[in-house]
């Protein structure tokens, strides 16, 4: 038995949970605020909420050694005990977290190997630096070849993981070339989370590019479950740098225009200057949206080589998380730690 933590924030923990977690070989319990998903195989524990701002939120982050954990708040209270009864009646064998310091550290005060997901950005603080020091294992969804992703974590540690990009279309079979008939297509990935462009931008930017036709996909567009017949139609990608939307264009191999969005500890931010500083991906990334140039752009991003985002995602990534998971679940019923 396995618990897997999924965060609720955007849908990419939940996408790459249900990608790993149908590889697996075991009985897995989900575990979040989300609501059961129609794709998840196993059992689900839904959480009560413990941000949704009825309370007065009293020194969330005790004292600066955690993340999310105020005081006198019923929620939290109430997924914590619910989170514990749990375990106290699922016996897991391991817990898989992505992401919660908080629900990291109670499964490992309950004697529950942890194996954690680690997001890039700034890591430094002590709340990281813990989850991270408790962690059986840190998987790291990028390659090993791109250094920079995250700071604060040694790179060199033997708890770290590199299983390269997750993508949940990476068993879809990829077109090579998007149509070449009628105009080109330009497809925006603005997700769940957003991206901050306005329409007045957007206009601006169909109006510097009468040959190409723009897609918008996400909350502020056309909203697909399954984007995947979309992103390879594309010519051109633009995309926030969020995990999951860059695995998916990495797995769909088409060139990308990425705008890193403002997210907590600079998880975006970091990405996308990692990215472009190794100088090998198919992309052009920008600190905002531009307000000209867009013809040029396009055009110069179009003949980049999208298959060179192998190097990103070979499509095996969820192979090698499964693949360090089931090692920790063999540690846990062979071995006795000392």
């Amino acid at each position: 038995m396995i618990g897997y933590y999924v965060h609720h924030h955007g849908t990419g923990h939940l996408h790459r949970a249900i990608a790993i977690a149908s590889e697996l070989e075991t009985t897995i319990t989900g575990i979040s605020s989300l609501r059961r998903p129609a794709t998840w195989a196993g059992p689900w524990l839904e959480l009560p909420r413990d941000d949704d701002g009825s309370e007065m939120f009293v020194d969330v982050d005790g004292g600066g050694r955690l993340h999310w954990a105020p005081e006198y708040h019923d929620g939290l209270r109430k997924r914590m005990a619910k989170i514990s009864t749990w375990i106290d009646e699922a016996d897991p064998d391991l817990m898989i977290v992505d992401v919660s310091v908080e629900v990291a550290l109670l499964a490992r005060l309950h004697g529950v190997p942890v194996v954690t997901i680690v997001l890039p950005g700034e890591r430094e603080d002590p709340a990281h630096e813990l989850v991270h020091s408790i962690s059986r294992r840190i998987i790291a969804a990028w390659p090993p070849s791109v250094s920079g992703m995250v700071r604060g974590l040694d790179e060199r540690s033997s708890r770290l993981a590199w299983v390269g990009g997750v993508s949940r279309f990476d068993h879809r079979d990829t077109v090579e070339k998007p149509p070449t008939d009628g105009p080109r297509r330009v497809v925006m990935l603005t997700g769940s989370g957003g991206l901050d462009v306005t329409a007045d931008q957007l206009a601006i930017a169909r109006r510097q590019t009468p040959g190409w036709e723009w897609i918008i996909l996400g909350e502020a567009g056309i909203w697909a479950d399954d984007p995947w017949d979309w992103l390879t139609s594309a010519h051109v990608v633009v995309t926030h740098a969020g995990q999951n939307a860059i695995a998916e264009v990495a797995a769909a191999r088409r060139p990308a225009v990425v705008l890193p969005q403002s997210r907590p500890f600079r998880e975006q931010e970091v990405t996308a200057a990692a990215i472009a500083a190794y100088g090998q991906y198919p992309v052009k990334v920008f600190d905002s949206f531009p307000s000209q140039g867009w013809s040029d752009v396009l055009d110069s991003v179009a003949r980049l080589d999208g298959t060179t985002w192998e190097a990103w995602n070979d499509c095996a990534g969820i192979e090698r998380a499964v693949a360090v998971i089931k090692a920790e679940l063999r540690l846990t019923a062979d071995t006795v730690l000392p």
